[in-house]
């Protein structure tokens, strides 16, 4: 493992958006997002995504420099089109259609279909929460992400189907961000990468039989992933699947999808304004109180109190800005495959361990 300065891996991601086709706004998006990912520990949605991402350019799967159109506006109830552009550009814009309309209606209903990789989806749920408002999201895919064994099964029939949430807090947004699989596609990616074995119960190979090994996910037949919590998990996943794909129009996971070929995400977002619900300085209250309530429990392990979601993003995001962002070799050099084939400079942390 080798650790670079968030801003150099910013500035190669960026470089490489450019050289794919993106226009700087959305090429320094894009790499904002994906930092950021790294930074709160997400690596599985971070600088690992930009090879793919080019690779989806190149195919014609991901359209650089689209924006978020209008499929349905009816006041609160909003469904944007992605038209198959990067989702951190459309997902910023979907929020910031969230904000306002909620703004003028107290509360927002924002579908978003044919969007590209909506990236760490949690970053959609801070950004509300960062405007005071409490927001939930929903995400699928339309088939090219089938990945996820229902529950009772052995072989893909899902996507990992994201759900996340956020509220302000007492010390910034409290931000829940999980997959309904047991991981992420993309954490078995820095497994591999890493030559790092899987914890057991996650993943299934093309026998249905259980795995550790990274590697035999990705072997013929493919393996498939479980759902966290078995019947529970598997059970919001394929509410998943109706609310941001059935819902929004950009259809759930299937293998005869039209838009089956490309990685294309649908989310449903809903977000409120607790001001307009009574008094918000009564929120505000109510949730300092739950927050000390809950570290107020007896801690599993003595000098650790229970942690809030999205306390580790932070302390994580904290240490990764002081000691820099870990890249492990396999990404480092995909890195650098990606840099070389689109004439892009690699930073001198970077080039000098390729």
């Amino acid at each position: 493992m080798m650790r670079i300065a968030a801003a150099a891996l910013h500035d190669l991601l960026v470089g490489l958006f450019r050289a794919g086709g993106s226009e700087a706004a959305e090429a320094e998006a894009v790499a904002a997002h994906l930092v950021e990912a790294n930074l709160v520990g997400h690596d599985s949605h971070g600088a690992i995504r930009a090879p793919k991402y080019l690779a989806w350019v190149a195919a014609g799967e991901l359209l650089p420099n689209r924006h978020a159109t209008i499929a349905i506006d009816a006041g609160p109830l909003l469904v944007l089109d992605g038209g198959f552009g990067y989702g951190q550009v459309i997902g910023a814009e979907a929020m910031a259609r969230a904000i306002e309309r909620v703004r003028a209606h107290g509360l927002a209903l924002i579908g978003i279909r044919n969007s590209g990789h909506l990236g760490r989806i949690g970053a959609w749920a801070e950004t509300l929460a960062e405007a005071g408002l409490v927001s939930v999201h929903f995400v699928n895919t339309s088939g090219y992400g089938i990945l996820v064994a229902p529950h009772g099964a052995t072989e893909r029939r899902l996507s990992a189907n994201p759900i996340a949430a956020g509220a302000p807090g007492p010390d910034g947004p409290i931000v829940l961000d999980i997959a309904t699989s047991a991981t992420a596609e993309g954490k078995i990616q820095v497994a591999r990468n890493k030559g790092e074995a899987l914890p057991p119960g996650l993943v299934l190979d093309g026998a249905g039989r259980p795995i550790t090994d990274p590697e035999a996910f990705y072997r013929d037949p493919p393996g498939a992933l479980l759902p966290f919590g078995g019947h529970k998990g598997s059970g919001l996943s394929v509410f998943c699947e109706i609310l941001a794909g059935s819902l929004t129009g950009g259809e759930s996971s299937h293998a005869a999808s039209p838009t089956a070929w490309r990685l294309v995400n649908n989310m449903l977002t809903l977000a409120v304004d607790p001001a307009r619900l009574g008094d918000g300085h009564a929120f505000a209250a109510d949730v300092a109180r739950l927050t000390d309530w809950v570290r107020s429990a007896r801690p599993a392990t003595p000098g650790q109190r229970p942690l809030l979601p999205g306390e580790i993003e932070r302390r994580t995001r904290a240490e990764r800005l002081r000691d820099g962002i870990p890249l492990d070799p396999a990404t480092v050099r995909q890195l650098a495959e990606a840099a070389a084939a689109h004439g892009v400079a690699l930073p001198g942390e970077l080039a000098e361990t390729v």
